[in-house]
């Protein structure tokens, strides 16, 4: 008898030992072993060409039953609830299973980083499109399969993205697009490496809510060797910003273009008491006895800082992970880009309250007068958007419009891939730049891991 589960809020049953009659939409989705919560985020909106069953295969536990709670919370939820019926599949050959029975043509993948970059080739090699969550490589040996990987794509017309949500967020948009306003920005510095012209940094907490719940993390996530070292996992989005915002629709050769200067990593500690709040679990799994220090604190190595050349423009970004953010604030964000007529600043501290705010901040040699001037033709692509000087220059004030959330930002990369697929139309630059963005922070991460602790 199969290993199958068909969930509660299916409405409708599937045979797996039939393939589909494709009076179906278009897109299909297969979520594999969904072990992180942004799987589910890609399924919080429904989508025109997307089908509402989706077929899973993962292994039976708790990673996938929270998985399908998410799902069905969507589903049940007052407004717009979605509409979507998972079919699930929990035999240890789910991997397999899924190649072979072709239920969907695109795979969805985010969970467990030590398995994602091989589930990301076997995919592909089976004729899958793979959407995968950050980050596709979490060491140099991930490195060398996601070459592999492009390569498998490319030879088969498929399509391999992953989900940049940070290119969404209205200031980083904003920001790019001062930064190619020779008018107000003037050309990017190149910076020193005491001095960078380009400085990012994220802040990210272990504590958080989803989806209006108290977030529940697999234990997995805290070792490094499953989920990966802070600066080869969420570094990949502020990697990515830099390349972005500062070459936009240019592609990195990342052969030629990338210079590492240093790269450091450091742990942030959590007592038992916030690691039993963040996992439901008493106890230590014994994969990270090596981490754990008198037997009550466990030392992970999810920060990191990165200091190198992109194009000779000198470039530092870092990530810092804490247990919990301050009252009245979230994961937050500040970034500084340096012009030769102004400079570009975001920031997300408390004076702002917690929100990302742009500034313009001009050098003394700048004419005002000018910016303001020149100002408008960004008033023209994005209405409402105003200017309010403040004391060393301005604020870009945002209309709420503008403004999403980071979990309505899944559906905009996921729309986003879903027209690249329909029309085949990748931007030229995409694949060189995902793969320039782990060589980074793979390179980085093999750089900090020589020094000595």
């Amino acid at each position: 008898m199969r290993n199958l589960i068909i969930t509660t809020f299916s409405v409708m049953l599937i045979s797996f030992g039939t393939h589909p009659s494709f009076a179906q939409k278009r897109v299909r989705l297969l979520t594999l072993d969904p072990g992180h919560f942004h799987a589910a985020l890609v399924q919080k909106t429904m989508y025109s060409d997307v089908d509402s069953t989706v077929h899973v295969y993962a292994p039976a536990g708790p990673d996938l039953q929270a998985h399908l709670d998410r799902v069905k919370a969507y589903n049940s939820r007052s407004e717009s609830p979605t509409k979507w019926k998972e079919v699930v599949y929990t035999g240890p050959d789910y991997l397999q299973k899924m190649l072979t029975e072709r239920k969907g043509n695109v795979v969805v993948l985010s969970g467990n980083n030590e398995k994602k970059t091989e589930y990301i080739v076997k995919s592909l090699q089976a004729g899958f499109h793979v959407l995968a969550d950050k980050p596709m490589a979490i060491d140099e040996k991930g490195f060398e399969q996601l070459k592999q990987a492009f390569a498998v794509a490319e030879k088969k017309k498929l399509l391999l993205y992953d989900i940049m949500t940070e290119r969404f967020e209205i200031t980083s948009i904003l920001m790019r697009e001062l930064a190619m306003m020779p008018e107000i920005f003037g050309t990017l510095q190149t910076g020193t490496a005491a001095d960078p012209a380009v400085v990012k940094e994220s802040i990210h907490y272990f504590y958080k809510y989803v989806s209006g719940n108290v977030l529940t993390r697999p234990k997995w996530f805290f070792d490094v060797s499953q989920q990966g070292n802070g600066i080869a996992d969420v570094m990949t989005h502020i990697v990515d910003l830099a390349q972005w915002e500062c070459f936009p629709e240019q592609a990195i050769n990342y052969t030629k273009d990338i210079q590492l200067l240093s790269a450091r990593r450091w742990t942030t500690p959590l007592s038992l008491t916030q690691f039993k709040t963040l996992t439901k679990s008493d106890s230590f799994p014994a994969y990270l006895k090596n981490a754990v220090s008198a037997d009550t604190v466990l030392n992970v190595f999810s920060n990191g800082e990165i200091r190198y050349r992109l194009r000779g423009v000198f470039v530092k970004t870092s990530v810092v992970w804490n247990y919990a953010a301050p009252e009245g604030s979230g994961d937050r964000y500040t970034a500084l880009m340096r012009g030769t007529k102004t400079m570009l600043l975001i920031k997300q501290g408390a004076a702002e309250g917690y929100k990302p705010v742009l500034f313009i901040q001009p050098f003394s040699t700048t004419r005002r007068t000018e910016i303001e001037e020149d100002f408008k033709k960004l008033q023209t692509k994005y209405p409402g958007v105003e200017l309010t000087k403040v004391e060393n220059g301005w604020e870009v004030v945002i209309p709420d419009k503008y403004k999403e959330n980071h979990e309505e930002h899944f559906a905009r990369v996921t729309q986003n891939f879903l027209e690249y697929l329909k029309h085949r139309n990748l931007p030229s630059w995409e694949v060189p730049n995902m793969l320039a963005k782990y060589y980074t922070t793979t390179k980085a991460l093999a750089l900090a891991m020589k020094k000595k602790l």
